[in-house]
């Protein structure tokens, strides 16, 4: 689809207590194969964590659920738009699951991965320079913010895609995907916090 993860917020939220996780967890859609052992072992702790915590989200109901109501619209790409609904749900209920602004947030992980930045491949600096400059992660909150990723995406598809108009979609249904949210992101914080499997990588 050559286009990256746009549900940075959620998976920052996931790994927040810890720097190098954090990293590895950005990293994760910008190395490929044997890419991610040229980092150290938590960063690649954290690579691995986003790709399990993928892994439970693209097999969960109910976020097919959201993403089987996109699908006969905008086909493969379903899987990204959710992805960007999801974080704006996040951004707007932010308060009910994290002490810290998402302003005050937002900076610090900016402030994170720039410190790392000599170490990412080159489609991730241009990815990192572009979230701190345009503040991707803050803007998640508004309407206006996602019509901007959206936009983004679709420039970035390898086909056309359709997404600059997914904005619409989620204000026609907006009550179902946020119900959707709800339900599914206290699942995924558990299945973080409990997984056996992610223990081991933890």
């Amino acid at each position: 689809m050559n286009v990256f993860t746009m549900n940075f917020l959620a998976h920052f939220y996931l790994t927040r207590y810890n720097n190098e996780l954090t990293v590895g967890n950005f990293l994760a859609d910008f190395v490929r194969g044997n890419g991610q052992n040229h980092f150290s072992k938590k960063i690649t702790k954290g690579i691995n964590i986003h790709r399990r915590i993928d892994s439970f989200t693209d097999k969960h109901p109910i976020v097919q659920a959201s993403r089987q109501r996109l699908r006969s619209t905008y086909h493969k790409y379903a899987m990204v738009i959710t992805d960007v609904y999801y974080d704006h749900f996040l951004a707007i209920h932010w308060n009910s699951f994290e002490k810290t602004p998402l302003e005050k947030f937002s900076a610090e992980i900016y402030g994170t991965l720039k410190q790392y930045e000599e170490i990412f491949p080159e489609r991730a600096k241009r990815a990192l320079h572009y979230m701190a400059l345009h503040d991707w992660l803050t803007s998640y909150r508004t309407l206006e913010g996602i019509e901007r990723a959206l936009r983004g995406l679709a420039m970035r598809a390898t086909f056309e895609s359709g997404m600059e108009n997914a904005a619409e979609d989620l204000k026609k249904d907006f009550a179902f995907y946020e119900q959707e949210f709800l339900q599914f992101f206290p699942e995924l914080v558990k299945y973080c916090a409990s997984s056996s499997e992610l223990q081991k990588i933890l």
